[in-house]
């Protein structure tokens, strides 16, 4: 069963959350380091453990954000929402409101994708 749709609204209103076990490293270009434990998925860490390649289970992985990317990741903190994030993005960059929504939005999705950040709905 696939779980219900949030509006673009309630979406817009989630706070981004940081996972705790990335460990990031900020260069002197500005850029950053990521790395983090991939997940896999339940159904191939078990192809690999009948494979006995238990040390592929947990890979480290590694992001390197370019000076935009560190900016976005610098502004999830644990407090703010989505659209607080796009709108400081926005203003600091001198975007257009809809430029950074799509910019900052592709890129959350990526982090979570990658099990980098997670969300919560606003109380």
């Amino acid at each position: 069963m696939k779980p219900a749709q949030l509006s673009r609204t309630d979406a817009l209103g989630c706070i981004p959350i940081r996972n705790s076990m990335v460990v990031e490293s900020r260069m002197d270009s500005g850029e950053m380091l990521l790395s983090y434990t991939e997940t896999l998925k339940p159904w191939f860490a078990g192809i690999l453990r009948l494979m006995k390649k238990e040390s592929e289970i947990r890979r480290t992985r590694k992001l390197q954000l370019d000076i935009l990317g560190a900016g976005v990741w610098d502004l999830v903190d644990g407090k703010s929402t989505v659209m607080e994030i796009i709108d400081s993005f926005a203003g600091i960059h001198q975007l257009y409101h809809k430029e950074a929504e799509v910019s900052v939005i592709q890129f959350l999705r990526e982090l979570g994708r990658r099990g980098i950040v997670g969300m919560k709905q606003a109380m």
